[in-house]
């Protein structure tokens, strides 16, 4: 496969990076081995080294973990609280994940952060997967693999793969649906039934989004099927979808569940999750994450990174072009819904992810026509962004290393530099004219960047690993059981690695009673309640303390302190 740039006078000849999508792409089967050995090297580090990353992961793993200790698997439950906010799909898979663990001898398997991603990792993986798939509506074979790898390489779904929630499965099942409505809208009016493969895509990947994150699926795919309809003022095409059939094998599957958590939470369900979560969402911000429109216009050039610049470049094409049909569904699928997240008040860069192999696939689509010319004003500067996140993580990453642990992660850093001069040289082969040579030398670079900041950098930075390092001081007390109580310090990944029953009083006083309650007893302390504490244990005797710990809380993004003070009978 060439370059776009292989007919120009002059230009240079393809290389072995040039023919690299042609040649892992002589096949289906090899092109579906690559993606996978891709995504693999992308997702895999730091599965395991990573810690529980507060709040929502072990707010999501805890509530898995309290499935297994009650066998509870319709309720949601995050301790005490009912956790109403998303359905029950995620929780099943985490949990079976764990329970499968457990069966294999995984010593400390429900405290095992690694298990509970593996539903994350698989998703991450079958996005990328189904991404070629889907583009393979649109593209020839090596422009499929091109484009699938251009989404798989993104940092949001590396950072998705490696979280215990639902987005990255949820992109998944996106993907899937839009790839089958895709088959339907090309191939309208003929008289060749859609394959059934491409009706399991749909329907399924339907099904199994809304058990993950309710309604999002179906507005995926939804707005753009109104939108063309409309435009078209003809829905007939929607009927090669066989609609009827699909509803209701879609209820079928998602009934169940729905029907028994109304029932045990007597409606609660529906008033949490729809009124309290996604319309408070709506109407403003939720839990800080407050952002005005264009914020995920900006953000994409971190978070779609390396190919964000490329799709940058592809939005003339789109808007010159979108009257064709391939191009006027994908601007359908991504703008509309983009829009709608725009300007919904509570931003939080994971939203857009389902949309993001549709954008690499309109980036390609705009390379395959010579859209991408870097011959426009300001083109060639749009094309350095592409360097900037590398060049960023180079330099933030040994800064905030030396702030919080006065250490610099160096195992990192050979793969970062290695990373900025892939960037440099997919910027240079823009600017030659060579921009197929560009993305491909982009995901190369992001093979590296995703090692280095996931598997490598985070396990040299001890700052932030604040509860697995409170974890610790409990598992070094020389008694089996130790009850456990947090003063100050609430994080979710405290509770899913210590244990369901963590105490967290309100008041120094109430913290200095538990301590002292009888049997053996940890009771960790925060900084700013430490006074409060010394005050209520002035008089009493038989607590000592057994640690400290002092880290960067990600969460609240401040610096803490923490004592640990023990009664060992």
């Amino acid at each position: 496969m060439t370059s776009l740039s292989a007919g120009r006078a002059g230009a240079a000849e393809p290389d072995l990076i040039d023919r690299l999508p042609g040649l892992a792409a002589a096949t289906h089967a090899r092109a579906c081995l690559a993606l996978l050995v891709l995504a693999l090297v992308l997702f895999l580090p730091g599965q395991i080294g990573l810690q529980p990353m507060d709040r929502d992961e072990p707010r999501f793993a805890q509530a898995s973990k309290q499935m297994l200790e009650t066998g509870d698997l319709v309720d949601i439950r995050f301790q005490a609280e009912a956790r109403h906010k998303k359905p029950v799909g995620i929780y099943w898979l985490q949990a079976a994940s764990v329970a499968a663990g457990e069966a294999l001898g995984v010593p400390g398997a429900r405290t095992e952060i690694a298990l509970y991603r593996i539903p994350s990792l698989v998703g991450a993986c079958a996005a990328v997967l189904l991404a070629y798939w889907a583009a393979l509506a649109f593209l020839a074979r090596p422009d499929a693999l091109l484009a699938a790898a251009l989404f798989g390489a993104c940092l949001m779904l590396s950072a998705e793969a490696r979280l215990a929630k639902t987005d990255a499965l949820l992109t998944a099942c996106t993907v899937a649906s839009f790839g089958a409505l895709a088959r339907a809208w090309l191939s309208r009016g003929s008289v060749v039934p859609l394959p059934r493969s491409a009706l399991l895509a749909f329907w399924g990947g339907l099904a199994l989004g809304i058990l993950v994150k309710g309604p999002m699926v179906p507005l995926f795919v939804g707005l753009p099927a109104l939108i063309l309809s409309g435009l078209e003022r003809d829905a007939y095409w929607l009927r090669r979808l066989r609609p009827g059939l699909g509803l209701a094998l879609v209820a079928l599957a998602v009934a169940p569940w729905f029907l028994a958590i109304a029932w045990k939470s007597g409606g609660a369900f529906f008033t949490e999750a729809v009124g309290q979560d996604m319309l408070a969402k709506v109407g403003g911000a939720k839990e800080k994450h407050w952002g005005p429109p264009g914020t995920y216009a900006l953000a994409f050039f971190g978070t779609f990174w390396p190919g964000a610049a490329f799709a940058a470049l592809a939005i003339p094409f789109a808007w010159r072009t979108r009257g064709e049909d391939a191009v006027a569904l994908l601007v359908a699928a991504i703008l509309p819904a983009w829009a709608i997240f725009e300007c919904v008040p509570t931003k939080l860069p994971h939203y857009v992810l389902p949309l993001m192999p549709m954008v690499a696939i309109l980036t390609v689509l705009a390379l395959r026509r010579g859209a991408l010319d870097p011959r426009r004003p300001g083109a060639s500067a749009v094309g350095f962004l592409a360097v900037a996140i590398p060049v960023g993580l180079a330099v933030g990453l040994p800064l905030a290393g030396w702030q919080l642990d006065r250490q610099v992660p160096w195992a990192a850093l050979p793969l970062l530099a290695g990373a900025v001069g892939l960037a440099l040289a997919a910027w240079f082969a823009f600017r030659a004219h060579r921009s197929e040579r560009a993305l491909v030398l982009g995901v190369l670079a992001s093979l590296l960047v995703s090692p280095a900041l996931f598997g490598l950098g985070q396990r040299e930075i001890p700052a932030l690993k604040v509860s697995p390092r409170l974890a610790a001081i409990r598992d070094a007390l020389p008694c089996a059981s130790p009850r456990v109580a947090s003063l100050g310090y609430r994080e979710p990944s405290l509770v899913f690695l210590v244990g369901t029953d963590l105490a967290t009083p309100p008041t120094g006083r109430e913290a200095s009673d538990f301590l002292h309650a009888g049997g053996c007893r940890l009771v960790f302390v925060e900084a700013r309640q430490a006074a409060e504490f010394a005050a209520a244990e002035a008089g009493r005797t038989g607590a000592r303390q057994v640690g400290a710990v002092s880290g960067f809380n990600i969460n609240g993004g401040r610096r803490v302190g923490l004592a640990a003070y023990a009664v060992v009978p």
